[in-house]
């Protein structure tokens, strides 16, 4: 059907195919990951084959073998959406000694208690992985352990332990004499996940694959792992502090907004239940530069503080930093303040970080990082014992956001006493934009126009309806 067969090219990140050779994948923009795939054959038709199960109404379809069993780590349930279903493949990746392992080890411990599990360490040898099951009390008779780094081998453990739960660590290193090139290659990488999926899918059993990270914290290897797995966890945590986060890129059975949180010591690793306090320092005066604020993660609202330091520089182009939020759009807000407010820092360094390592990506977080560098930039702390809600809007504008009510019950749980909120936000009322008038200094200020109500006994909401009844309101 096609004229003569040309060799063809393709990228072991997505698949792309192309007739001749280029330097940069033209689907998913990657360097130096097109090959050679040998010569591109002609469509030809593909006759009926036997099928494994006939098709069947999907009401007729029996969900009861799909129900998640909990591994026994609450948070990481949490994350999973209530524990590992069976045939489930997971992928956990995390930068070295982050706490993959300790993990790991703990769940599979936990789950040995009831179900049989197989752990399969291609990195260390039996001896390392038993030192530290000592170490964090795991040591379970349903726990059986292997260091091997070949495919077939691995397979062969399966068969004679016939484990519930898989655990492989790490699937980079572990290599198929089926397959070209060396383990923790693309090649290598595609056909071990490819077998192991497969293996998981036939007898019904969970499988935890352990992924190593770039340098940029993306997952190592080819993309299409990603698409293979059925779950896809990212393991977060500074190394200079105990507290590790577990959050969910991709979930077929749970949703993915979850994170669960956990304390990284030297007895092993625990779960948080209660993270709330975590991320916001405790100061005995009100700190100039300091805003606190509610975000989602989930169905768990967490308070966090933001800081800001804002000073002038002789430099031709003033620095921006932050740690633990966009950068994107830390920018955003800053052009704001500057177009809308008439923030004097275009000469001024500025720098934004958040307390305790959490990452925010929140859009109700906007507001909140607004006052706290406004607040840097005057030298002026914020009234003690207020949040600050609300997403900003190129225009000015605030915008309402979501789960309102959860966020200022946990902060009145915590013992704040006022909020800052978006107008609409209590009764969905639709804000109004009206433009500031400009009175020089750092930022235009004007009469707020807002209205206060009490969301519980001791805690007053206030709600606003742009950035300047929301600058003038707390100056």
């Amino acid at each position: 059907m096609s004229k003569a067969a040309r060799p063809a090219y393709r990228c072991g990140e997505c698949g792309w195919t192309t007739a001749k050779w280029v330097g940069r994948c033209g689907e998913c923009q990657a360097w130096g990951t097109v090959e050679e795939a040998g010569a591109r054959q002609g469509v030809h038709v593909v006759k009926p084959g036997a099928v494994s199960a006939p098709a069947v109404p999907i009401g007729q379809v029996k969900a009861e073998t799909a129900h998640a069993r909990p591994t026994g780590v609450g948070e990481l349930d949490r994350v999973l959406g209530g524990g590992l279903v069976p045939g489930a493949v997971v992928l956990l990746a995390g930068e070295p000694g982050i706490g993959k392992s300790t993990l790991l080890l703990e769940a599979a411990a936990r789950t040995a208690r009831h179900d049989t599990v197989l752990y399969v360490t291609g990195e260390e040898s039996a001896s390392q992985v038993r030192m530290r099951a000592d170490r964090i009390g795991a040591i379970e008779d349903g726990l059986y352990l292997a260091a091997e780094t070949d495919l077939a081998a691995l397979v062969a453990h399966v068969e004679k332990v016939q484990p519930r739960l898989l655990i492989v660590d790490s699937v980079q290193t572990i290599g198929s004499a089926d397959a070209t090139g060396v383990p923790g290659g693309v090649t290598q990488v595609r056909e071990v996940a490819g077998n192991l999926v497969r293996l998981a899918k036939e007898r019904g059993m969970s499988t935890v694959l352990v992924g190593h990270v770039t340098k940029d914290g993306t997952i190592a290897g080819p993309r299409v792992l990603e698409h293979l797995v059925d779950v896809v966890l990212q393991f977060e945590g500074d190394r200079n502090s105990r507290l590790r986060m577990v959050r969910a890129a991709k979930n077929r059975f749970g949703p993915i907004e979850e994170v669960g949180c956990f304390d990284l010591h030297e007895r092993g690793i625990t779960g948080i239940s209660d993270p709330s306090g975590l991320f916001v320092s405790r100061h005995p005066e009100p700190v100039p530069g300091t805003c606190v604020t509610v975000t989602i993660e989930g169905t768990r609202p967490i308070p966090a503080e933001l800081q800001a330091l804002v000073g002038p520089t002789e430099a031709p182009q003033p620095r921006r930093t932050s740690s633990g939020l966009d950068s994107y759009r830390v920018a955003m807000v800053l052009a704001v303040m500057e177009r809308r407010l008439n923030a004097k820092i275009g000469k001024c360094d500025v720098f934004t970080a958040t307390v305790g390592g959490i990452r925010l990506t929140d859009p109700a977080v906007d507001l909140a990082l607004m006052l706290s560098v406004v607040s840097a930039a005057g030298d002026k702390a914020l009234p003690s014992g207020m949040i600050v809600l609300g997403e900003v809007g190129l225009a000015g504008e605030l915008r309402a956001v979501r789960d309102v009510r959860r966020r200022l019950a946990e902060a009145s749980r915590l013992g704040f006493t006022r909020a800052l909120v978006p107008a609409g936000s209590l009764e969905n009322d639709t804000p109004r934009l009206e433009s500031p008038k400009s009175r020089g200094g750092l930022v235009a200020v004007r009469e707020p126009a807002s209205r206060t109500t009490s969301f519980a006994p001791g805690f007053d909401v206030t709600e606003v309806e742009n950035v300047w009844d929301a600058l003038a309101h707390v100056r």
